[in-house]
């Protein structure tokens, strides 16, 4: 409202003033041609100075994205040589896995020829020559290596 006011009073202070004196033609007035260059404020060592300051401004940002690259460059590789490490250790890991399983394998396969499976064959069964025979085989092989081991029965 008090802004409305200040206007309207501005308005009518306009209208009671006299009107402003005529202007000379055209030709009279100096042409922008004819006027004098306006004098500089600047000064060449104020106009470095702002052209320096804003080379460093960008320097900065320029040095600032360098940095950046470089710290992601180093957690790059960082990263790298972990994955290579860990590469490495399951390699060695996986090989002496391989060789332990070729040992487990081998001293089974020996412990299956020591142990002599009968073949259940009908005809082995029914001939009783052949199922004694295989008994003493058993019972020798049994007193063996009962006098491996040093057991000692009480009968």
């Amino acid at each position: 409202m008090a802004e409305e006011a200040n206007v309207a009073t501005a308005l009518k202070a306009a209208a009671k003033r006299k009107p402003a004196a005529k202007r000379k033609p055209v030709t009279a007035r100096k042409t922008a041609a004819k006027r004098k260059p306006a004098v500089k404020k600047t000064t060449p060592e104020f106009a470095s100075k702002a052209q320096e300051a804003s080379r460093n401004a960008f320097l900065a940002g320029l040095g600032f994205y360098g940095k950046a690259f470089d710290q992601a460059q180093e957690q790059y590789n960082s990263i790298q040589d972990q994955v290579e490490d860990r590469r490495k250790k399951a390699d060695k890991l996986y090989k002496e896995l391989v060789k332990r399983g070729k040992k487990v394998e081998k001293d089974a396969k020996v412990a299956l020829k020591d142990i002599e499976l009968p073949k259940l064959e009908l005809d082995s069964l029914t001939d009783r020559k052949k199922l004694e025979k295989r008994l003493k085989k058993v019972k020798a092989r049994f007193n063996e290596l009962k006098g491996n081991v040093g057991i000692k029965t009480a009968a």
